[in-house]
């Protein structure tokens, strides 16, 4: 395996372990629901993508191509980290979870009724 790919393949896997370090103590450290969303979504996600991309430059070194199924994790997981954090934090805001005055801010897409309250009826729909 050439010198430069030996070079990227161990920067990338220090760089990896780095980020889901500081996202890993993000998720332990932080005050609240909504501050410790961001350790694993943003900083692991970062770190995982990191290893996986060292362990495709790896297997192309090694074996001459690249595997399709580090690919394909990596992609799966920059697409499902962010929507399940969304879902993660909506949830949160509808619960009504306490959170430390820092963090602040009223969520602009959720109405009155969507907020700790019982659902109500459809607006559309009538009563009968």
């Amino acid at each position: 395996m050439p010198l430069i790919v030996e070079a990227l393949v161990s920067l990338l896997l220090v760089t990896g372990g780095v980020f889901v370090f500081i996202g890993s103590l993000g998720m332990a450290h932080l005050r609240d629901f909504y501050m410790r969303l961001h350790g694993p979504t943003k900083a692991s996600t970062l770190g995982i993508g990191c290893m996986l991309v060292a362990s495709m430059g790896y297997f192309w070194g090694v074996e001459g191509h690249i595997d399709i199924q580090e690919l394909l994790i990596t992609l799966f997981l920059f697409i499902t980290a962010p929507v399940s954090a969304h879902l993660l934090a909506k949830t949160g805001l509808h619960l009504r979870l306490k959170h430390v005055q820092k963090t602040q801010g009223q969520p602009v897409e959720l109405r009155d009724e969507e907020v700790g309250q019982k659902p109500v009826a459809h607006p559309d729909k009538g009563h009968g």
